[in-house]
């Protein structure tokens, strides 16, 4: 039983108040809706391949085309080079596993507020749990496109680098990231609904100007450290020097300035979706 029910069955009278202060979390209420955001998330993964042909079969069939066309657009056409030696397909594949994360996470976050309409209008929970469930029901594509990774390294008989570990911290920066732009997406689009066309135009840029068919170290040394202002550009070098060893060592400098726009985006985005909760209701 949760906290909201608790109180429902002993006829207590909760008063809601804005808090006070830009960010005022409130860590309990958040706890105490657990179970709600643990629904959400499942709905939205029930919801995303329903009364598709092949069904949760997409989530590997897509990162698949979509290894094959950026190999040979940026190996075969490009002739872009691969740092020791590696199979170009696993360093695209290894790539597009935190990109494809962050778009889809991107892509239902920012409408999610948006098709929570009913709800928001009618009771009252934190509606941080909306966009942040969200983000969580893109985990299960990222578990799908770990084991086809796992089956293309032993496929290519590459072999397994201590830093392999790491993978979950470089996981948890691609949440970090997506939850960041989507929580100013999502908190934007309920005033300014032309945040649903700027979205898809950001995935399909973001696809090409992040390192995904390619190494950041194509990019001209004078230009690596401003590249690095992208935030996915740290996350997914760190992607593959997990995969693909040492030879893809990330540039560190680089990395940080990713990891530091991540967080001033992050408590940027916590405080504007703070700040414009309270009007939700009225304007959705």
């Amino acid at each position: 039983m949760n906290h909201a029910t608790a109180e429902a069955m002993v006829g207590r009278e909760r008063i809601l108040r804005p808090r006070r202060g830009w960010l005022a979390l409130d860590w309990r209420e958040l706890w105490a809706y657990r179970e709600l955001f643990l629904f959400l998330a499942w709905r939205d993964i029930l919801v995303r391949y329903k009364q598709t042909y092949v069904g949760v079969a997409w989530a590997a069939l897509q990162p698949l085309l979509m290894m094959v066309i950026l190999t040979f657009v940026f190996r075969t056409l490009g002739r872009f080079p691969s740092p020791g030696a590696a199979p170009y397909e696993v360093l695209v594949f290894a790539g597009l596993m935190p990109w494809q994360f962050f778009a889809n996470a991107l892509t239902e976050c920012s409408g999610s507020l948006v098709a929570s309409e009913r709800m928001i209008t009618k009771v009252y929970f934190p509606r941080l749990i909306i966009p942040a469930s969200a983000v969580l029901s893109g985990g299960v594509d990222f578990l799908v496109a770990a084991l086809i990774l796992g089956a293309m390294m032993l496929g290519f008989g590459l072999p397994c680098h201590w830093q392999l570990w790491l993978l979950p911290l470089f996981f948890g920066a691609a949440v970090l990231a997506a939850l960041a732009v989507g929580l100013w997406a999502s908190a934007l689009n309920v005033r300014y609904r032309d945040v649903k066309y700027v979205v898809p135009f950001i995935v399909r840029m973001g696809l090409y100007v992040s390192p995904v068919g390619f190494v950041s170290s194509a990019v001209p040394e004078t230009w690596r450290f401003w590249y690095n202002l992208n935030p996915m550009v740290g996350v997914i070098d760190g992607f593959r020097w997990c995969v693909l060893g040492p030879a893809f060592e990330p540039y560190w400098p680089g990395f940080m300035v990713s990891m530091g726009i991540v967080l001033l985006l992050l408590v940027t985005g916590v405080m504007y979706f703070r700040q414009m909760e309270r009007t939700f209701a009225d304007v959705i």
